[in-house]
């Protein structure tokens, strides 16, 4: 029994690392070198860059602490009654600082820390966002080019035969409704290709503008998408061990709670030391003074503390609650991976069965022995099912990949990835 499952577990390691690779430069996919030259170029990555920078200065104020060198000065004149003198010139000069108690040093540190893996985290997740935007409107184009494609094709066909009825009824061999039925099949042909094309022409707009730089295809390409295989429990593995959005919420979450721990400890206040020079009845009298003050804590702090330790429980909440939706959204992708390639295989047998009849529909009415609304028909519903074969193509490639992506084996563009990368 052991060496049962032994077996199945290494097959099924097997088949994830097999399904896992690193895909960079397929065909149906935008070049590696470009996409990695766009997306760090993007406008998003570098405030997300930035956000580093801010993090970074955050951490070395927290390093300092909060507290500063005070210097005080005073001069005053005093008079005295009687006197023969009568006024006195006096002054003073303080210096003074606050002193950060032990504990909340290292507290500040880790404050400081903590905000810098946040924001090379939320880099990451920048990246990673920026590449999920691109595969989607990468086959958004597809599609669209597809579908033209698709209608050019069924325009050719119905040209050809609005040709055949052309000729036939100049000879007095086809009705006159055939030509009418012809020729309006033709012209709606068109009018969904002119459409089409210019869905087409949208995206590819969209892309050049938001990736300047990309090399955008002028057709789709015909690559046939590869089945995703497996349990899908080592896929959600990947997927969560990679998450940006899981691990800026436990990072988050980690920061609120060394948050709380530096609230509770500025219930107990720093205090205050100050040195003072000063000089009485116009030098007669010279202090020198040492001051201590310590601020007096109230319920003020308390509940600073107190509301400090409710964020850190509900971050805790919110992580949890994340890690659960990435795990639904994980297995869902997973499982419309599979369907989708499935689905596939059956629009694809179904519009080669759809346009065999089509083709023979076609050859009977050339030979007079079906009439044209039946062969238009038939071409329509092979169109429609080729149509719906070339979409479910290009929709079991992009989950697949937006797996792999997910996965991260699909495009290393974070800080793990550059450094397997390179």
């Amino acid at each position: 029994m052991m060496r049962t499952l032994l077996a199945g577990l290494a097959l099924s390691l097997y088949t994830f690392s097999s399904q896992a690779s690193t895909v960079l430069d397929a065909p149906d996919l935008p070049p590696w070198q470009q996409v990695q030259a766009v997306l760090r170029s993007a406008p998003l990555v570098e405030a997300a860059e930035a956000v580093i920078q801010v993090e970074e200065a955050r951490a070395r104020r927290l390093n300092i602490g909060p507290h500063e060198w005070t210097l005080r000065l005073s001069d005053q004149q005093r008079r005295v009654r009687p006197s023969p003198e009568g006024r006195f010139n006096e002054w003073e000069v303080g210096l003074e600082r606050s002193l950060r108690l032990p504990g909340k040093g290292d507290l500040d540190r880790q404050l400081g820390s903590a905000g810098i893996a946040s924001a090379r985290i939320y880099r990451g997740d920048t990246l990673h966002e920026g590449c999920r935007n691109l595969l989607t409107g990468w086959f958004e184009l597809l599609r669209e080019q597809t579908v033209a494609e698709q209608w050019r094709r069924q325009r050719e066909i119905l040209a050809r035969q609005a040709q055949v009825v052309a000729r036939r009824a100049e000879l007095g061999d086809a009705p006159r409704l055939e030509r009418l039925q012809a020729d309006a099949a033709l012209s709606q042909a068109e009018g969904q290709l002119a459409q089409a094309e210019g869905r087409a022409q949208v995206a590819r707009e969209r892309l050049t503008r938001q990736y300047p730089g990309l090399s955008l295809p002028d057709r789709a390409p015909s690559s046939e998408p590869q089945p995703i295989s497996g349990e899908s429990a080592p896929w959600v593995e990947a997927v969560l061990a990679h998450s940006h959005e899981l691990a800026l919420a436990r990072a988050e979450s980690a920061r609120t709670r060394v948050v709380a721990s530096r609230a509770d400890a500025e219930r107990r206040p720093d205090p205050s030391v100050g040195l003072s020079l000063g000089r009485e009845r116009s030098g007669e009298e010279r202090i020198v003074g040492l001051s201590l003050s310590i601020p007096l804590p109230g319920e003020g702090r308390r509940a600073d503390a107190d509301a400090a330790l409710a964020s850190a429980s509900a971050m805790t909440f919110r992580e949890a609650a994340t890690l659960r939706r990435l795990e639904s959204e994980a297995a869902a992708l997973h499982r419309r991976a599979l369907a989708n390639y499935s689905g596939w295989l059956s629009q694809q047998a179904a519009a080669e069965a759809l346009a065999r009849s089509a083709d023979l529909s076609e050859r009977a009415w050339q030979l007079g022995e079906g009439s044209l609304q039946e062969t238009l028909t038939a071409r329509r519903l092979a169109h429609e099912a080729r149509l719906a074969a070339q979409i479910a193509r290009l929709d079991a490639s992009e989950v697949r990949y937006r797996l792999l992506l997910d996965a991260h084996r699909l495009w290393p563009m974070d800080e793990e990835g550059e450094a397997a990368g390179h």
